[in-house]
Parts: structure tokens; sequence; C-alpha cells
């Protein structure tokens, strides 16, 4: 590409853009052994790294539209929703109707939609609540969950075990980390305060069949919770349908605001609140409530639905090339996680041989944004929690590799992402031998 550099005074400038129209990129630095004693410029040839978005399924950009419809709430409507004057009462008219445009797509009444900071917020109001309903009741809280369950679950679980002599029941998944469902009815047949089972999987996109485990769960008088954060805008979120008791989204996954998210629980479940205060969300969740962020979500959410038949199809064909081109193209390339059911954005693999650390920082030099397996994780030189519990060998487990499409993802990026894959894997090989040798 070529740029203009130019040097005056010690101070050195580059300046380029990459098509005509676009906003030209200014680097400035001043070298102090250098004083030119005049203007000296010169055309060079700069080759200008490409980006490209990878990690959909850790955050999305906020839709344009989204962010117009939030506009108003920062500087126009910004009382208190509590407040009885009009600008509080104009803050709750849009809360209550972002409720309700919220419930029609879990198909709920509004008063089960219960608004919060994020999907770990929500996670643990439902099975902290769960936890100390039943501590309340005198029992001692038996919580099953699986060991493919994002942090927000497995850890809060993990604590309360630690603090309140809550019991962790783990039911094991199977090689695509699904939840079979005989062996989740064992769990169940003993009781529990609450079964968390995670809708679609964050590091390998797997879907489970909730319908199915969520009926066992009632058959055996087990309230169900699903983490439902990766499947938002993507799967359907009919809890009718489903059969769940509780279910938690988060808005920066299907294009909306990060720091909010929602908790769906079903009428007549009375849970303790965690966080205690005012009597916001019908007191089951204290809080001023983030008017512009909640407006915003139910924006984004709606979007998410009405465009579903396109989007869903990009994702589908972009998620297919990424995995056909490594399969293809990377020797010993393996999918993970479910084959068919798994989110249509979600590819997933292991690359034997390769440090998935080295390698997203190869890809991130390259403009390439990406993760690792444990994609919570990144940096971290232990083995994918989740890809252990899938069956892979640590060493294998160190190997995976995350790559999610949105609605931006172009054919002509995937097909530079690919390039720069195989390439970077036939690099890294070839060191790991040099080194070994």
């Amino acid at each position: 590409m070529p740029c203009l550099f130019i040097v005056e005074g010690g101070l050195i400038g580059i300046e380029w853009r990459i098509k005509e129209g676009m906003p030209v990129e200014t680097r400035n630095w001043v070298q102090s052994d250098f004083r030119p004693k005049a203007r000296q410029t010169m055309t060079i040839a700069m080759k200008i790294k490409r980006e490209v978005y990878l990690d959909y399924s850790a955050s999305t950009p906020v839709d344009p539209r989204v962010i117009d419809a939030m506009m108003p709430y920062f500087s126009e409507v910004y009382g208190n929703s509590t407040s009885s004057h009009s600008q509080g009462r104009r803050g709750e008219n849009a809360i209550e109707a972002a409720r309700a445009r919220v419930s029609q797509i879990l198909n709920c009444q509004p008063s089960e939609v219960v608004f919060t900071s994020c999907g770990s917020e929500s996670d643990n109001l439902a099975i902290r609540g769960a936890a100390w309903l039943a501590s309340q009741q005198g029992r001692r809280a038996r919580l099953i969950t699986s060991p493919v369950e994002h942090s927000a679950v497995s850890n809060t679980v993990q604590q309360l075990g630690d603090l309140m002599d809550a019991e962790p029941v783990v039911v094991p998944v199977d090689r695509h980390g699904l939840i079979q469902a005989d062996r989740f009815a064992d769990a169940c047949r003993r009781g529990a305060a609450l079964a968390s089972v995670i809708y679609a999987n964050n590091e390998v996109g797997s879907v489970n069949d909730l319908a199915e485990l969520a009926a066992i769960a009632r058959e055996h008088g087990v309230l169900f919770h699903t983490d439902a954060v990766q499947a938002g805008g993507q799967l359907t979120l009919n809890v009718e349908q489903l059969g769940v008791d509780m279910l938690s989204l988060s808005a920066h996954k299907f294009y909306g605001p990060k720091g909010v998210g929602v908790l769906y629980i079903k009428d007549g479940i009375e849970l303790p609140s965690v966080v205690t205060g005012g009597g916001h969300e019908g007191g089951r969740r204290a809080g001023t409530h983030n008017t512009a962020f909640i407006v915003g979500m139910a924006k984004a959410l709606e979007l998410a639905y009405s465009e579903s038949e396109e989007r869903l199809s990009h994702f589908r064909n972009r998620r297919d090339q990424l995995i056909d081109g490594l399969t293809s193209r990377v020797s010993g390339a393996q999918l993970t996680g479910h084959p068919v059911e798994r989110l249509p954005s979600h590819a997933s693999l292991v690359l034997p041989g390769i440090d998935a650390n080295a390698l997203l920082m190869h890809l991130d030099l390259n403009g390439i944004a990406a993760s690792s397996g444990s994609a919570c994780k990144t940096g971290n030189p232990e083995p994918s929690d989740v890809l252990l519990a899938l069956g892979y060998s640590p060493d294998e487990a160190r190997c995976g590799l995350r790559l999610s499409v949105g609605v931006q993802t172009t054919e002509a990026d995937i097909n530079y992402a690919l390039d720069v894959l195989v390439d970077a894997v036939g690099k890294l090989r070839s060191l790991k031998r040099e080194f070994a040798s």
C-alpha cells in the first residue's frame, strides 16, 4: 500500500489510507538525533495489517440501531425510574416497555423478567437464591451441574460448597460435551435444590437438549436453570417449549451493550434476594435501573429474532467455511463439540502439536482476533477443563482454538484467516520440531 513518509524538524510522520475515502491514520514520533535542514518527502510501500474479528462468542459490537434506541436515555430521559416525577415515570415506562418486549421473545409474563447487570449476575442470582432457599427450608443445598459449565456457574457452586456446605453434583458429559439424559436422571432421583445446565457451550458450541433435561428435573421436583448466554440471538428462548424454571441472558452476546442482562424466573418461584437494598425488580434484585442499557438490550434481542433467518444462514455459511477449510488444510485438525447440534456461529477445533497461546499471539500479530479452547483463561498454560471433560488428553487440551463468526464476517475474512492459520500452524510445528531435535 502506498503511504506518505514525511520528515520535518525531527518529527517523522506516516500517513496512509487503505481505500479512497477512508480516514487517514497518522503515526508520529520524534527522533532526537535526526535534524534535517529541509523538509524531505518520499513515498514508500507499507503492508497494512488486515483486521478480522473471529471472537463473537466473547462479545459482539453494538448494533447502530441499538445505539440509536439508547441515546435518548443518556441525556433526555435521565431520571431515576423509581422517582414519582415525570422524568422518573418516563424512565419507568421505557423499562416496562422493554420488559414487555423481552417477555414476548421468551414467551413469558413480563413479571417473570428480571433485569440484571450481566449473565454472570443472572447465574449467581439463580444459583445462590436456590441454595439459600433450601437452607431456609432446613435442607442441605444439593446443586447439580456439569463439568462444562461457564465459570459463573461452576465457581458459584464451588463457593457455595465451601462456605455453606452445599453439595455439588457434577454429571459427566459425552465426547461432544453433552449431558446424557440417563445420567442426569440418576442425579435428579436423589432430589436437589437446583440443576443448572448450560444451553450452548461457550468453548465447543454444543447445544444440550434442554426440553428433555428440564422434563426430567421437573419429574423429580428439581428446579431447573440454564445459562443461555451463548444461545441468545441464535437458539429459541421460548421458555414454555424449553420447560425451564430460570434462564440467564447477557445483551453483549447479541449486539447489545455490555453491562446488562436478564434472569427469567418462573412465576411461583420465590427466591431470597442476593442483592439487597431497594425494592427494585419486584424485590428480587436491588439497584437503580440502567434505563439506556435495558432499552438497548430489548432492541438488540428484538432485532436478533426478527432477522434470525438471514443472520443464522450467514453464520452457518461462514462457520462451515472455517471448519471445512481448517480440517482439510491443517493436518490432524479435529472438530470439538457436536458436529451438528452446535451454535450456528461457532467453530472449535483441536490442532495437535500447537500451543494455543502461541497461535493466538501469531494470529493477533496478523490482525485476527480469536480465542483458545479455554477462552476465559486465555494466557493460562493449564489445559482447558472443558476439553479434559470431553476426554481429550492434557496435551490436546492445550491445543484448542475457538473461532466464532458474526454479522460482519465476510467470505474474504474467512479466506484471509484460513491462509494465516495454515501458515502459522506450519511455522509453529516446524519450530517445535527444531527445538525437539
